[in-house]
Protein backbone atom coordinates (compact mmCIF):
# COMPACT_ATOMS: atom_id res chain seq x y z
CA UNK A 1 0.00 0.00 0.00
CA UNK A 2 2.87 2.55 0.84
CA UNK A 3 4.59 1.66 -2.61
CA UNK A 4 1.29 2.35 -4.31
CA UNK A 5 0.88 5.42 -2.30
CA UNK A 6 4.58 6.52 -2.99
CA UNK A 7 4.18 5.83 -6.67
CA UNK A 8 1.11 8.08 -6.76
CA UNK A 9 2.64 10.81 -5.22
CA UNK A 10 5.65 11.01 -7.29
CA UNK A 11 3.15 11.13 -10.33
CA UNK A 12 1.19 14.07 -8.39
CA UNK A 13 4.37 15.72 -8.36
CA UNK A 14 5.25 15.18 -12.04
CA UNK A 15 1.81 17.27 -13.27
CA UNK A 16 3.22 20.73 -13.06
CA UNK A 17 6.19 19.66 -15.30
CA UNK A 18 3.93 17.63 -17.92
CA UNK A 19 1.65 20.57 -17.74
CA UNK A 20 4.46 22.64 -18.49
CA UNK A 21 5.75 20.91 -21.06
CA UNK A 22 2.29 21.06 -23.05
CA UNK A 23 2.54 24.86 -22.98
CA UNK A 24 2.55 26.57 -26.28
CA UNK A 25 2.87 30.82 -26.80
CA UNK A 26 1.82 32.15 -29.89
CA UNK A 27 1.85 35.56 -31.03
CA UNK A 28 -1.86 37.48 -32.04
CA UNK A 29 -2.52 40.81 -33.50
CA UNK A 30 -3.28 43.10 -30.91
CA UNK A 31 -6.91 44.72 -30.64
CA UNK A 32 -8.33 47.84 -28.69
CA UNK A 33 -11.39 49.67 -29.01
CA UNK A 34 -11.38 53.13 -30.91
CA UNK A 35 -10.20 55.97 -29.07
CA UNK A 36 -14.49 57.36 -29.36
CA UNK A 37 -17.81 55.24 -29.45
CA UNK A 38 -20.75 57.32 -30.08
CA UNK A 39 -23.65 55.99 -29.36
CA UNK A 40 -27.42 57.08 -31.27
CA UNK A 41 -30.85 55.69 -31.32
CA UNK A 42 -32.12 54.19 -34.38
CA UNK A 43 -34.50 57.09 -34.87
CA UNK A 44 -31.16 59.15 -34.86
CA UNK A 45 -29.61 56.89 -37.40
CA UNK A 46 -32.48 57.21 -39.82
CA UNK A 47 -32.80 61.11 -39.87
CA UNK A 48 -28.80 61.36 -40.55
CA UNK A 49 -29.37 58.51 -43.62
CA UNK A 50 -32.05 60.61 -45.02
CA UNK A 51 -30.82 63.73 -44.37
CA UNK A 52 -27.34 62.80 -46.01
CA UNK A 53 -29.83 61.19 -48.93
CA UNK A 54 -31.38 64.36 -49.37
CA UNK A 55 -28.32 66.92 -49.11
CA UNK A 56 -27.51 65.43 -52.30
CA UNK A 57 -29.22 66.60 -55.23
CA UNK A 58 -27.16 65.98 -58.29
CA UNK A 59 -23.42 64.79 -58.11
CA UNK A 60 -20.74 65.82 -60.51
CA UNK A 61 -17.25 63.39 -59.68
CA UNK A 62 -15.16 65.12 -62.69
CA UNK A 63 -12.51 63.11 -61.44
CA UNK A 64 -12.89 59.64 -60.80
CA UNK A 65 -10.50 56.54 -61.52
CA UNK A 66 -12.31 52.88 -62.05
CA UNK A 67 -10.63 49.42 -62.00
CA UNK A 68 -12.84 46.60 -63.01
CA UNK A 69 -12.62 43.02 -61.76
CA UNK A 70 -14.20 40.23 -63.07
CA UNK A 71 -14.26 36.90 -62.65
CA UNK A 72 -15.01 34.30 -59.23
CA UNK A 73 -15.75 31.12 -57.37
CA UNK A 74 -18.17 30.04 -60.59
CA UNK A 75 -15.50 30.92 -63.56
CA UNK A 76 -12.55 29.66 -60.87
CA UNK A 77 -10.14 32.27 -61.50
CA UNK A 78 -9.88 35.97 -61.13
CA UNK A 79 -8.73 38.39 -63.66
CA UNK A 80 -8.72 42.26 -63.71
CA UNK A 81 -10.02 43.64 -67.38
CA UNK A 82 -12.69 46.45 -69.01
CA UNK A 83 -14.79 45.15 -71.92
CA UNK A 84 -12.76 42.02 -73.00
CA UNK A 85 -9.12 42.36 -72.80
CA UNK A 86 -7.51 41.02 -70.11
CA UNK A 87 -4.10 41.70 -67.85
CA UNK A 88 -2.68 42.41 -64.78
CA UNK A 89 -4.31 46.16 -64.01
CA UNK A 90 -5.76 47.78 -65.73
CA UNK A 91 -8.79 51.02 -65.09
CA UNK A 92 -9.64 54.28 -66.74
CA UNK A 93 -10.07 57.86 -65.58
CA UNK A 94 -13.47 59.45 -66.40
CA UNK A 95 -16.16 61.29 -64.80
CA UNK A 96 -19.99 60.22 -63.14
CA UNK A 97 -22.43 62.67 -63.01
CA UNK A 98 -25.84 61.76 -61.55
CA UNK A 99 -29.19 63.90 -61.09
CA UNK A 100 -32.12 63.34 -59.02
CA UNK A 101 -33.94 61.40 -58.86
CA UNK A 102 -32.51 58.00 -61.21
CA UNK A 103 -30.47 59.86 -63.93
CA UNK A 104 -26.70 58.97 -64.26
CA UNK A 105 -24.31 59.34 -66.62
CA UNK A 106 -20.59 57.59 -66.58
CA UNK A 107 -17.96 58.28 -69.24
CA UNK A 108 -14.33 56.57 -68.88
CA UNK A 109 -11.55 58.13 -71.30
CA UNK A 110 -9.66 56.31 -73.50
CA UNK A 111 -6.15 56.65 -72.06
CA UNK A 112 -3.27 59.34 -72.62
CA UNK A 113 -5.51 60.20 -75.71
CA UNK A 114 -8.58 61.51 -73.80
CA UNK A 115 -11.22 60.51 -76.25
CA UNK A 116 -14.42 59.03 -74.94
CA UNK A 117 -13.75 54.81 -74.51
CA UNK A 118 -17.40 54.32 -73.19
CA UNK A 119 -20.21 56.10 -71.99
CA UNK A 120 -23.08 55.09 -70.34
CA UNK A 121 -26.40 56.63 -69.26
CA UNK A 122 -30.01 55.77 -67.69
CA UNK A 123 -32.89 57.41 -66.34
CA UNK A 124 -33.83 54.45 -63.86
CA UNK A 125 -35.74 52.56 -66.43
CA UNK A 126 -33.71 52.06 -69.30
CA UNK A 127 -29.82 52.38 -70.47
CA UNK A 128 -27.79 52.98 -73.57
CA UNK A 129 -24.10 52.07 -73.35
CA UNK A 130 -21.76 53.77 -76.01
CA UNK A 131 -18.28 52.00 -76.58
CA UNK A 132 -17.12 54.62 -79.19
CA UNK A 133 -13.46 52.96 -79.97
CA UNK A 134 -15.48 49.63 -80.96
CA UNK A 135 -18.53 51.26 -82.66
CA UNK A 136 -20.47 49.31 -81.09
CA UNK A 137 -23.24 50.29 -78.51
CA UNK A 138 -25.46 48.20 -75.86
CA UNK A 139 -29.53 49.00 -74.82
CA UNK A 140 -31.78 47.84 -72.25
CA UNK A 141 -33.43 47.14 -69.48
CA UNK A 142 -31.83 49.40 -66.01
CA UNK A 143 -32.20 45.73 -64.60
CA UNK A 144 -30.66 42.64 -65.75
CA UNK A 145 -33.40 40.24 -67.21
CA UNK A 146 -30.83 37.57 -67.86
CA UNK A 147 -29.13 35.99 -65.15
CA UNK A 148 -26.36 34.23 -67.49
CA UNK A 149 -25.14 38.13 -68.01
CA UNK A 150 -21.65 38.08 -65.79
CA UNK A 151 -19.19 40.67 -65.68
CA UNK A 152 -19.24 44.06 -67.26
CA UNK A 153 -22.02 43.07 -69.35
CA UNK A 154 -23.86 42.56 -66.47
CA UNK A 155 -23.24 46.13 -65.37
CA UNK A 156 -26.13 48.74 -65.00
CA UNK A 157 -25.72 52.29 -64.25
CA UNK A 158 -28.59 51.97 -61.41
CA UNK A 159 -25.94 49.52 -59.74
CA UNK A 160 -23.29 52.60 -59.24
CA UNK A 161 -26.18 54.76 -58.26
CA UNK A 162 -27.50 52.97 -55.73
CA UNK A 163 -24.18 52.30 -54.15
CA UNK A 164 -22.65 56.24 -54.31
CA UNK A 165 -26.37 57.37 -52.99
CA UNK A 166 -27.56 55.86 -50.07
CA UNK A 167 -31.35 55.72 -49.81
CA UNK A 168 -33.35 56.48 -46.99
CA UNK A 169 -36.34 54.91 -45.54
CA UNK A 170 -39.55 54.19 -47.92
CA UNK A 171 -42.56 54.52 -46.20
CA UNK A 172 -43.37 50.76 -47.10
CA UNK A 173 -40.47 49.69 -45.12
CA UNK A 174 -40.02 48.02 -41.92
CA UNK A 175 -36.91 48.83 -40.06
CA UNK A 176 -34.69 47.12 -37.25
CA UNK A 177 -31.32 47.64 -35.86
CA UNK A 178 -28.78 45.47 -34.35
CA UNK A 179 -24.94 46.20 -33.13
CA UNK A 180 -21.87 44.15 -33.96
CA UNK A 181 -17.85 45.10 -34.57
CA UNK A 182 -15.71 45.12 -37.37
CA UNK A 183 -11.90 45.32 -37.14
CA UNK A 184 -9.54 48.01 -38.63
CA UNK A 185 -6.22 48.67 -39.32
CA UNK A 186 -4.91 50.82 -36.12
CA UNK A 187 -3.31 53.79 -38.26
CA UNK A 188 -0.82 54.30 -35.18
CA UNK A 189 0.87 51.45 -34.95
CA UNK A 190 0.23 49.94 -38.74
CA UNK A 191 0.30 46.13 -37.07
CA UNK A 192 -2.76 46.15 -34.63
CA UNK A 193 -6.18 46.12 -35.26
CA UNK A 194 -9.05 48.25 -33.94
CA UNK A 195 -11.96 46.21 -33.04
CA UNK A 196 -15.28 49.02 -33.87
CA UNK A 197 -18.55 48.53 -32.78
CA UNK A 198 -21.01 49.26 -35.07
CA UNK A 199 -24.70 49.76 -35.86
CA UNK A 200 -26.51 47.58 -38.56
CA UNK A 201 -30.20 49.14 -39.17
CA UNK A 202 -31.87 46.64 -41.47
CA UNK A 203 -34.61 47.70 -44.01
CA UNK A 204 -37.31 45.03 -44.63
CA UNK A 205 -40.15 45.03 -47.15
CA UNK A 206 -43.62 45.56 -45.56
CA UNK A 207 -45.47 42.15 -45.40
CA UNK A 208 -48.31 42.17 -47.92
CA UNK A 209 -51.19 39.57 -47.61
CA UNK A 210 -49.45 36.13 -47.43
CA UNK A 211 -45.98 37.21 -47.99
CA UNK A 212 -43.21 37.78 -45.94
CA UNK A 213 -41.26 40.07 -45.10
CA UNK A 214 -37.56 39.91 -46.31
CA UNK A 215 -34.31 41.93 -46.00
CA UNK A 216 -34.01 44.77 -48.88
CA UNK A 217 -31.01 46.24 -47.22
CA UNK A 218 -28.78 46.70 -44.62
CA UNK A 219 -26.51 49.61 -43.94
CA UNK A 220 -23.78 48.90 -41.58
CA UNK A 221 -22.90 52.17 -39.36
CA UNK A 222 -19.07 52.58 -37.73
CA UNK A 223 -19.76 53.90 -33.70
CA UNK A 224 -15.91 55.69 -34.19
CA UNK A 225 -17.62 58.35 -36.80
CA UNK A 226 -21.58 56.81 -37.21
CA UNK A 227 -20.89 56.87 -40.82
CA UNK A 228 -21.77 54.43 -42.84
CA UNK A 229 -18.68 51.89 -44.08
CA UNK A 230 -20.72 49.35 -46.01
CA UNK A 231 -24.27 48.83 -47.83
CA UNK A 232 -25.58 45.10 -48.16
CA UNK A 233 -28.40 45.09 -50.77
CA UNK A 234 -30.61 42.11 -51.58
CA UNK A 235 -32.39 40.45 -54.82
CA UNK A 236 -35.45 39.01 -54.42
CA UNK A 237 -34.00 35.60 -53.12
CA UNK A 238 -32.98 36.77 -50.38
CA UNK A 239 -29.34 36.79 -52.37
CA UNK A 240 -26.53 39.84 -51.20
CA UNK A 241 -26.76 41.29 -55.33
CA UNK A 242 -24.57 44.06 -54.21
CA UNK A 243 -21.89 45.13 -51.53
CA UNK A 244 -20.90 48.74 -51.01
CA UNK A 245 -17.80 49.68 -49.20
CA UNK A 246 -17.20 53.44 -48.28
CA UNK A 247 -14.39 54.65 -46.60
CA UNK A 248 -11.86 57.68 -46.71
CA UNK A 249 -14.50 60.33 -46.26
CA UNK A 250 -13.76 64.11 -46.83
CA UNK A 251 -15.49 67.40 -47.27
CA UNK A 252 -16.30 68.21 -50.70
CA UNK A 253 -17.51 71.44 -50.51
CA UNK A 254 -19.81 71.26 -47.20
CA UNK A 255 -20.70 67.41 -47.96
CA UNK A 256 -18.99 65.10 -46.32
CA UNK A 257 -18.59 61.92 -48.79
CA UNK A 258 -16.38 58.65 -49.50
CA UNK A 259 -13.70 59.67 -51.65
CA UNK A 260 -13.58 56.00 -51.96
CA UNK A 261 -16.03 53.33 -52.90
CA UNK A 262 -15.66 49.49 -53.38
CA UNK A 263 -18.61 48.23 -55.71
CA UNK A 264 -18.99 44.02 -55.20
CA UNK A 265 -21.56 42.06 -57.08
CA UNK A 266 -20.58 38.51 -56.05
CA UNK A 267 -23.74 37.01 -58.57
CA UNK A 268 -22.08 38.51 -61.52
CA UNK A 269 -18.53 38.17 -60.33
CA UNK A 270 -17.72 41.76 -60.65
CA UNK A 271 -15.82 44.26 -58.66
CA UNK A 272 -15.23 47.70 -59.27
CA UNK A 273 -13.44 50.61 -57.44
CA UNK A 274 -13.80 54.09 -57.66
CA UNK A 275 -11.75 56.35 -56.58
CA UNK A 276 -13.08 60.59 -56.34
CA UNK A 277 -10.57 63.25 -56.30
CA UNK A 278 -13.04 65.78 -57.14
CA UNK A 279 -16.57 66.42 -57.02
CA UNK A 280 -19.08 69.42 -56.58
CA UNK A 281 -22.80 68.73 -55.65
CA UNK A 282 -25.68 70.35 -56.11
CA UNK A 283 -25.08 72.17 -58.98
CA UNK A 284 -27.44 73.07 -62.04
CA UNK A 285 -27.04 70.23 -64.95
CA UNK A 286 -28.12 71.16 -68.43
CA UNK A 287 -31.66 69.62 -69.31
CA UNK A 288 -29.30 67.90 -72.42
CA UNK A 289 -27.13 66.45 -69.62
CA UNK A 290 -28.36 62.71 -69.82
CA UNK A 291 -28.74 62.57 -73.22
CA UNK A 292 -26.80 60.30 -75.14
CA UNK A 293 -27.59 59.65 -78.92
CA UNK A 294 -26.68 56.39 -80.77
CA UNK A 295 -24.49 57.50 -84.00
CA UNK A 296 -26.36 55.91 -87.28
CA UNK A 297 -22.91 54.94 -88.07
CA UNK A 298 -22.83 52.49 -85.07
CA UNK A 299 -21.93 48.83 -86.38
CA UNK A 300 -23.14 46.67 -83.70
CA UNK A 301 -26.31 47.80 -81.57
CA UNK A 302 -27.03 44.58 -79.12
CA UNK A 303 -30.26 45.37 -77.32
CA UNK A 304 -29.67 43.46 -73.86
CA UNK A 305 -33.26 42.55 -73.49
CA UNK A 306 -33.23 39.51 -76.29
CA UNK A 307 -32.41 36.94 -74.67
CA UNK A 308 -30.65 35.87 -77.65
CA UNK A 309 -28.07 38.41 -77.67
CA UNK A 310 -27.93 38.45 -73.71
CA UNK A 311 -26.80 35.32 -74.03
CA UNK A 312 -23.82 35.94 -76.51
CA UNK A 313 -20.37 35.97 -74.29
CA UNK A 314 -19.25 38.90 -75.99
CA UNK A 315 -22.17 40.70 -78.09
CA UNK A 316 -20.25 43.66 -79.13
CA UNK A 317 -17.00 41.90 -79.69
CA UNK A 318 -15.67 44.77 -77.61
CA UNK A 319 -11.73 45.33 -77.14
CA UNK A 320 -11.51 48.81 -75.33
CA UNK A 321 -8.28 49.96 -75.05
CA UNK A 322 -6.05 49.23 -72.29
CA UNK A 323 -3.98 51.02 -68.81
CA UNK A 324 -0.70 50.96 -69.54
CA UNK A 325 -0.62 51.79 -65.42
Amino acid sequence: MRIKQAAAIGLLALTPALTGCLKHTRSVLKTRLPDIVLSASLDHLLDQVNQRNQAIQSLTASSIHITATTGGSRKGEVTESIKGEVTDYISFDGYIIIGKPENISLILKVPYVGSDALHMVSDGKTFKMLIPPENCAIVGSDVVTNTAQKGLYSLRPGVIMDSLIIQGRQDDQVVAMNQDSRTVPDPKTHKDVIEEPDYDIEFLSQPDGQEEEHTLRVIHIGRATLLPYRQDIYNAEGKVETQAFYSNYRKFGDIMFPAKIEIQRPLDELSLTITISKATFNQKLPDDQFNLEIPPTTAHITNMDDPASASITNPCAVRAPLSTH
